[in-house]
């Protein structure tokens, strides 16, 4: 599917943005109001409940068929020793999904979610982007419209996940270059680098930050020049998900980066996105609170793959259950309001 055949194309999509159904929206809170319970004292389960009646545009909303789409990439900036593992792990580890050895397979197993990866170009990386845009305009296109294709529309929810050795430098350039802040307010350890190697990733940022300071600044150019194939597929799926009026459960910093530079040309993208979880990664809750997303979850994880917004799903799950499961006060002949 070529959903992006040009850079106009994405940025139109990016610009006229779809709404939540409003009627669905007050038919789910007027059945809050009328369950067996205080009124507000299921807390966020409500708001969830809520949230998804408005996007699926049902006022009873269900979770027959959702999907977590992974996306695996490779970076050129690994040259600069930004990580503490080698590129080829990341096909290493594609394999593993593919054979439902890794954390997400049995994650997204336990929250009834389908898995669908995707491998995009592992043998071509991305040029290194402390000298030269990460991706040429049509390499950006193909992963936008890698990520448009993971997304159908017969879909109740989505969650993202990605793969890709060196991908939290990119994650930390990008939220840089959308948001502000010096290059190591961004930085962590992402595979669990050493003190000299969060140095090294430090300053492939800085430089990548200083080589392309005069370049446009529009989501396209900042996910072309500073992004990685995952991580523009990841903003092509979620660009997908809104025009199909699909929620997404965004995972951790890097899937969370991956739309920092829609949010800053768009900040309603994030209207339809559920946080998953606030992850170790020390940048993900300042992104978090420039994307205005409160995680269901905090872990102390850090893993990516979509494993945390895996988790989440299970306490979709439980929100979507007391809302469709509970008995209202008249069902119960139950007196009043509690």
């Amino acid at each position: 599917m070529t959903l992006f055949a040009s850079p106009a194309d994405f940025r139109a999509a990016l610009a006229e943005l779809s709404a939540p159904d409003e009627t669905a929206i007050a038919a789910a809170g007027a059945r809050q109001a009328e369950l067996t319970k205080p009124a507000g004292s299921l807390g966020r389960l409500e708001d969830l409940a809520i949230f998804l009646a408005g996007w699926q545009g049902r006022a009873r909303p269900r979770l027959d068929r959702a999907r977590t789409a992974i996306f695996a990439g490779n970076h050129g900036v690994t040259v600069h020793g930004v990580s503490a593992f080698p590129a080829s792990v990341t096909a290493q580890m594609v394999a593993n999904f593919e054979a439902g050895g890794a954390a997400i397979n049995a994650l997204s197993g336990a929250a009834g979610l389908e898995l669908k990866v995707t491998a995009l170009d592992l043998d071509t990386p991305t040029a290194d982007f402390t000298t030269a845009p990460a991706m040429t305009d049509e390499e950006c296109l193909a992963a936008l419209n890698a990520g448009a294709a993971s997304v159908t529309e017969d879909l109740d929810l989505l969650t993202v996940g990605e793969m890709g050795i060196g991908n939290s430098t990119a994650a930390a350039a990008l939220s840089a270059r959308s948001f502000g802040g010096a290059p190591a307010d961004w930085i962590g350890p992402g595979t669990g680098v050493d003190a000299a190697g969060i140095a090294r990733k430090t300053q492939a940022v800085e430089r990548a930050l200083a080589f392309h300071a005069d370049a446009t600044r529009d989501a396209f150019e900042r996910l072309r020049r500073l992004g990685g194939r995952e991580i523009v597929a990841i903003a092509g799926a979620v660009l997908r998900a809104r025009q199909l009026r699909v929620p997404v459960v965004l995972d951790g910093f890097i899937s969370s980066a991956a739309i920092a530079p829609l949010a800053a040309d768009n900040p309603t993208i994030t209207v339809h996105c559920i946080a998953g979880h606030c992850s170790a990664e020390p940048g993900h809750r300042r992104l978090l609170g420039h994307l205005g997303l409160e995680p269901l979850l905090q872990l102390n994880m850090r893993l990516g793959e979509g494993s945390g917004a895996a988790v989440a799903v299970g306490v979709i799950r439980a929100a979507l259950a007391t809302h469709n499961q509970m008995a209202t006060f008249a069902e119960a002949a139950v007196s009043g309001k509690l």
